[in-house]
């Protein structure tokens, strides 16, 4: 009984001390904005659980076009569903079937008035990790290439103005079929024929093992001659072979006019580039990016000229933290590190770089991968690795300290991707972004900068239940 007594006392301690702590979220801001204005966000819903009408969940990449030219951009997401799936099981044989869905939400001259449609789902999609968004069949309409982190790369292609309402004809690339799971996708027209080729890190395993790390996969080359629709018409090509490759990202690293190659890769926990030799047939020479005062796996990356001396600088994840790499002069000698910020103790994930307190440099959001349960708040607490989304003001002299400026943490979140837009037309920049994690709150949501002569709250949530809002660790 005693011991009981003493457990139920802890257990409120606890409670009080949390309940005493100032939830993020509810923290008066102190960013301001160069005209003097405090800086403060809101949350709107685009898609969910709710308003697709079944068990979203597990929502990872994002990318944005008009899709059916009406003038206003339309976002492609892609919901891998975090609690159902699982790559021990063979595709062939899974019960249930494998559950995942690429949705596209078509805007209007409203942010907050969306049509959702899901365009593939089930064994099209299975548990897509990634998505991008390019005119492959030369029609005008930009098309969409999944990736599919238990099976496959598939081609959606747009069916033109009839795009909400018609089912968009589709080609699993049959050169991936069978080849492990395709965790990114981009495109680009490396050789500059007019046509877009597909790039593709192949981790090997949706959850790889100790056996997956000690063997290496390769970062692919899909080349399109002909129909997309037609197998036939794609080559596969192997640009190189590492252990759990997890990005092949189309840049102009080298800004001679054509676009290269950037490579991460978890299992040995580095980058490299291919340099596109600009001969028009697909030429590349490796070059290892060696990184002096930090370690990068390069899943999510951004390209930024922090120096301001005219070379691309890169940035990417640290762990907990984010820091950016010096693009030298000579681009094989070393790139030195420079801090950013951390969100110790939560895990660093998604990245993006806009102008947000208008001062004429470059600042960038964050947000984080909760480690909890993903369909419950669960048996955490606020030490632990939660779900997170803040700012780091840039200082004008970018190897200076940085400013963090917290926005909300949840206990549970991971927030994959942001893409900066102005989305309500009031001249400052606005946020779109993915949830996942979170179920029944996983999703598509944006987030709008709202200036106050006075300070406010950081956040204004779009629920009225959400997972629980927690304070920082002391």
């Amino acid at each position: 009984m005693i011991a009981r007594i003493q457990l139920f006392l802890l257990a409120a301690l606890t409670t009080n001390i949390v309940a005493a702590q100032e939830l993020v979220g509810d923290t008066l801001t102190k960013a301001r904005s160069v005209d003097g204005m405090y800086i403060s966000w809101r949350e709107h819903i685009i898609d969910d659980p709710e308003s697709a009408g079944f068990a979203l969940s597990g929502s990872d990449g994002l990318v944005m076009a008009d899709l059916d030219k009406d003038g206003f951009e339309d976002i492609v997401s892609v919901h891998e569903s975090d609690s159902e799936y699982d790559s021990t099981t063979e595709l062939a044989g899974f019960t249930p079937p494998p559950a995942g869905h690429v949705r596209v939400a078509f805007g209007s001259d409203d942010p907050d008035e969306w049509v959702n449609i899901t365009i593939a789902e089930g064994t099209d999609s299975p548990a897509p990790e990634d998505a991008v968004i390019a005119d492959l069949n030369n029609d005008g309409y930009p098309d969409v290439i999944a990736a599919a982190e238990l099976s496959h790369l598939i081609y959606l292609q747009n069916p033109g103005r009839s795009a909400r309402s018609e089912e968009w004809p589709r080609l699993i690339l049959p050169q991936t079929e069978g080849r492990g799971s395709y965790i990114r996708v981009f495109a680009g027209d490396l050789d500059a024929d007019g046509i877009p080729e597909i790039t593709a890190p192949n981790k090997g395993a949706q959850r790889p093992g100790p056996s997956d790390y000690a063997r290496s996969t390769p970062v692919e080359l899909h080349v399109l001659k002909g129909d997309p629709l037609l197998g036939d018409s794609w080559q596969r090509i192997e640009l190189g072979n590492y252990s759990i490759p997890q990005n092949s990202e189309t840049v102009d690293l080298d800004n001679d006019g054509d676009l290269d190659i950037v490579v991460g890769t978890r299992g040995e926990g580095r980058l490299s580039f291919f340099e596109n030799l600009g001969d028009g047939n697909l030429d590349f020479v490796e070059h290892a990016i060696g990184i002096y005062g930090a370690r990068m796996a390069g899943f999510n990356l951004e390209y930024v000229d922090l120096s301001n001396d005219g070379r691309l600088d890169i940035v990417g994840s640290t762990g907990t933290g984010l820091a950016w790499i010096e693009q030298p002069e000579n681009i094989d000698n070393a790139w030195n590190a420079y801090r950013i910020g951390d969100f110790a103790p939560d895990s660093m994930t998604g990245m993006e770089f806009a102008d947000i307190d208008q001062d004429g440099d470059m600042d960038l959001i964050g947000g984080s991968y909760s480690r909890g349960p993903r369909t419950g708040d669960g048996d955490v607490e606020v030490r632990d690795a939660l779900g997170r989304i803040g700012w780091f003001e840039n200082p004008g002299d970018a190897k200076a300290a940085w400013t963090r400026h917290d926005i909300s943490r949840r206990k549970r979140g991971m927030y994959d991707k942001f893409i900066a837009r102005d989305m309500d037309n009031d001249g400052d920049i606005d946020f779109v972004g993915t949830r996942g994690n979170s179920y029944p709150y996983d999703g598509v949501y944006w987030l709008e900068q709202v200036r106050t002569a006075q300070p406010v709250a950081a956040f204004t949530r779009a629920r009225a239940e959400d997972s629980e809002e927690m304070p920082l660790p002391n």
